[in-house]
């Protein structure tokens, strides 16, 4: 299959997929109506809180404000922080994953990574096939942002809304440094369900293996196989696994990176009654 044949092949697939969305936005609402009828009865469910922000961009007021925005929020987006002990946080239905997707794929930081990415790429010659100059780099841009928008589109919002999983990551901010990280690093095997119950991440294994099969129709230079995908897919979550690290020290990092962002209250709030 040439390249040309393969480009278009993944495009009418993205476009399927997306051809896709109200149907399963309409599925997940409708599953999701059960809980919401359920905390409308505080002696059967008490009502669900929403956490703070832990950061303001507003708090900012420094030199680059964008930039240091835009860098410090990248992983805050997809994660929530502890709530008192009693609370339940409000599950995300179909719709606010679909937010929660969109939301994280339109972050500059994407586009800006998906630049340097393709650069070291082009310098590697990956996808030999896509060339060199302008017209190849391009190439490898358009591959790295589908397969940001890919991943994103699989673990945040279809495999969530199939398995009624939370995309989330749940910070833990206490304990020693060993525990955390032991936390952090669970997250690939273990995630939160909509109901607030442990389950297995679903999400997390499924989606990276879909994601990575998917990019197969568009970046030609790729080893085909069972044995080639399985480690493009177990370098995949192992890089998961190093950014959920990262995410639950950020607030220690932010600070010893001096940025004058303050620290919110871990308390959560009542959710907008328009839910």
């Amino acid at each position: 299959m040439n390249l040309r044949a393969a480009t278009s092949m993944s495009r009418a697939l993205v476009i399927a997929l997306l051809f896709q969305i109200p149907f399963l936005w309409s599925q997940g609402t409708t599953v999701h109506q059960e809980p919401v009828h359920a905390q409308a009865s505080p002696a059967a469910n008490p009502v669900c809180v929403e956490p703070a922000p832990l950061f303001s961009a507003a708090d900012y007021k420094g030199p680059l404000h964008k930039l240091v925005v835009y860098f410090s929020r990248k992983p805050e987006i997809r994660t929530v922080h502890p709530i008192r002990q009693g609370l339940t946080l409000c599950a995300l239905d179909a719709s606010e994953k679909f937010h929660l997707f969109k939301q994280d794929s339109i972050e500059p930081t994407n586009f800006v990574g998906a630049a340097l990415d393709s650069g070291l790429a082009q310098a590697g010659d990956d996808d030999p096939s896509f060339g060199q100059g302008a017209a190849g780099y391009a190439k490898r841009y358009g591959a790295t942002l589908a397969d940001s928008v890919s991943r994103g589109f699989f673990h945040t919002y279809l495999f969530p809304v199939m398995f009624r999983q939370d995309p989330r990551y749940y910070r833990r901010l206490e304990g020693t440094p060993g525990a955390r990280i032991g936390h952090a690093l669970s997250h690939a095997f273990v995630a939160e369900s909509d109901s607030g119950r442990r389950m297995f991440n679903f999400s997390e294994w499924l989606g990276t293996a879909a994601s990575a099969t998917l990019s197969n129709t568009y970046h030609p230079g790729n080893s085909r196989g069972i044995g080639p995908l399985s480690r493009r897919v177990g370098v995949s979550i192992a890089g998961d696994m190093g950014f959920d690290v990262l995410r639950e020290f950020w607030p220690e990092i932010v600070h010893k990176l001096k940025l004058p962002f303050k620290d919110r209250d871990h308390i959560a709030v009542l959710p907008d009654p328009q839910r």
